[in-house]
């Protein structure tokens, strides 16, 4: 396969994966799922075959969890996320070990204390930086990969704006 079939095949197969996690959303904010089956169910009768593995992925991907349903039983949410937190943990990360930060067209630049990058990687990826597709982290230096330039740019805008 020629690198532009295979990038092609990437995005429908990003697009695939954005919708159907779409819909997983809505389902589970509309129905009490408290199964990975009755969720494959749901998903088939909306016209989406998956497998298990793939749905379990998404699970974890997504950050679902279970909580208590008022049938007495459990079934899966979004988890909540703490915008205040996320804030503040951003801030302990930079104050503690970043030394300091650009950008490179979609590539995010951490330069930290000797050490330190693995960390810096470790606490962007819990976060969950809106448009990080991965990090790599050396000894004092952390590349961010960011889906693309506006990722890129709106990441170092927002760490701008809080320091």
């Amino acid at each position: 396969m020629n690198t532009k079939n295979k990038n092609k095949d990437e995005r429908v197969s990003g697009t695939v994966k954005s919708n159907r996690q779409s819909i997983i959303l809505e389902i589970i904010s509309t129905e009490e799922i408290e199964t990975q089956n009755q969720l494959m169910l749901a998903l088939k009768a909306r016209g989406i075959h998956t497998t298990q593995a793939t749905l379990s992925r998404d699970i974890r991907d997504m950050h679902l969890t279970k909580e208590a349903a008022p049938n007495g039983g459990y079934r899966y949410v979004a988890a909540r996320r703490d915008n205040g937190d996320h804030v503040i943990r951003l801030q302990k990360i930079f104050r503690e070990s970043v030394v300091s930060y650009d950008i490179a067209q979609n590539l995010f630049v951490i330069r930290t204390l000797p050490g330190l990058a693995s960390a810096a990687c470790s606490a962007m990826d819990a976060i969950h930086v809106d448009g990080l597709v991965g990090t790599i982290a050396g000894d004092d230096t952390a590349f961010l990969a960011m889906r693309d330039n506006d990722a890129a740019l709106a990441l170092f805008e927002e760490i701008q704006h809080l320091f």
